[in-house]
């Protein structure tokens, strides 16, 4: 019997939002609970806060973040239960659903001293969960997402969710101060330090390895970890679509969002005079090379861009965790970890350390995917 490649009566492709919810809950949780430290019972029921005194004081930054910060919530939501066979109750849930975490989260914060919870804080969430969830619905009834989901099909590689739900976390992971501008994946100097920190005093500190002083990268050095850090999620964008067309709308576009989020992590952390200080020569020489990368790449098949992303990934990781912290990281860092982003900070670290890996789990699922139609142990 001749294979084909058409999907079988009644299946159903998984939604894009369900990996992008279950990615974006955890940014929730973990945004809604840093920094995780000094846990302790305060005398206080944790429900309390229901019937506290509304805050008196409110800045215009809380007010922003908790009223949008579950707007994607109560959409994703919305959208991935619409698509999974429940329209009805898809907007109910996108509201309930979101509204249930804030209050759990708020509850859980009054272990946390640094912490403040509040019945204003949750109000806004299950606001912003419903402004989701209504707008994900009025576009389910226009078709809107009705086309999302034509688009997807026309130019997602089938197993593509997972690299879409990773690329789309990029811009995300690149904001927070690196060594090398994009270099995201630094963790070593930092595990090998929290472990001697932990070792200290203890028969286990003789057996830690001490590794010698990190030398500072050469310029070229830099520049090939500037453009391994882009071609990686290029390689990855490039296995996930259809055709060399869609290739290179996707190359414009992520070169596009790049320069912005260049800018944007320059702008947040030194001010709008200096959204360009990153575009070092070895930064545009690393661009370059980038571009001309991506060129090459162009014409590489699906698996094969897959397994090159591993590859390109694996080496920058390598050459990354060898670079010492540059002398200015220190003055961006206390910026982020002491201004208006330090509710945020240890977020988007965690987010810059893990998105290598991420990116080279969802290109080796591709590279080791089964082609349409293939069969094994198939009779001539």
């Amino acid at each position: 019997m001749r294979p084909t490649s058409a999907p079988l009566p009644g299946a159903r492709s998984l939604s894009l939002a369900w990996p992008l919810l279950g990615c974006y809950t955890v940014l929730v949780v973990y945004a809604s609970l840093f920094p995780f430290e000094s846990w302790r019972a305060q005398g206080v029921a944790p429900w309390a806060f229901l019937t506290a005194p509304w805050p008196r004081y409110w800045t215009r930054f809380d007010v922003v973040a908790n009223l949008l910060g579950y707007v994607p919530l109560g959409a994703l939501l919305t959208v991935a239960l619409a698509r999974a066979g429940w329209p009805r109750g898809a907007p109910v849930l996108g509201v309930v659903g979101p509204a249930l975490l804030s209050l759990a989260m708020e509850a859980t914060q009054t272990y946390l001293p640094q912490r403040v919870p509040s019945q204003a804080d949750a109000l806004l969430n299950a606001i912003g969960a419903l402004i989701g969830a209504v707008g994900a619905t009025v576009l389910l009834r226009w078709r809107v997402l009705g086309s999302w989901a034509q688009f997807r099909a026309r130019w997602q590689q089938p197993g593509g969710q997972w690299a879409w739900a990773v690329l789309l976390l990029w811009p995300l992971a690149v904001l927070y101060p690196t060594p090398v501008p994009f270099g995201t994946g630094q963790f070593w100097p930092r595990l090998e330090a929290a472990l001697w920190r932990a070792a200290e005093g203890s028969p286990l500190q003789a057996w830690l390895p001490q590794s010698p002083p990190l030398a500072a990268p050469s310029p070229l050095t830099e520049a090939l970890l500037v453009a391994l850090s882009l071609w990686l999620p290029v390689l990855l964008g490039y296995a996930s679509v259809r055709h060399i067309g869609q290739r290179s709308v996707f190359a414009l576009l992520f070169g596009a969002v790049a320069w912005g989020s260049g800018a944007l992590s320059a702008v947040l952390s030194f001010g709008p005079l200096h959204a360009w200080a990153w575009l070092t020569p070895p930064t545009q020489l690393g661009l370059a090379a980038a571009g001309a990368m991506s060129l090459f790449a162009l014409p590489l098949g699906s698996r094969a861009a897959a397994l090159l992303a591993v590859l390109a990934g694996g080496l920058m990781l390598g050459l990354l965790n060898r670079v010492p912290d540059p002398a200015y990281l220190g003055e961006w860092l206390q910026t982020w970890e002491q201004g208006r982003f330090s509710r945020f900070h240890g977020l988007s670290q965690w987010l810059g350390w893990l998105w290598p890996w991420a990116a080279l789990a969802a290109a080796a699922r591709l590279a080791l995917r089964r082609s349409e139609g293939a069969s094994y142990n198939r009779r001539p």
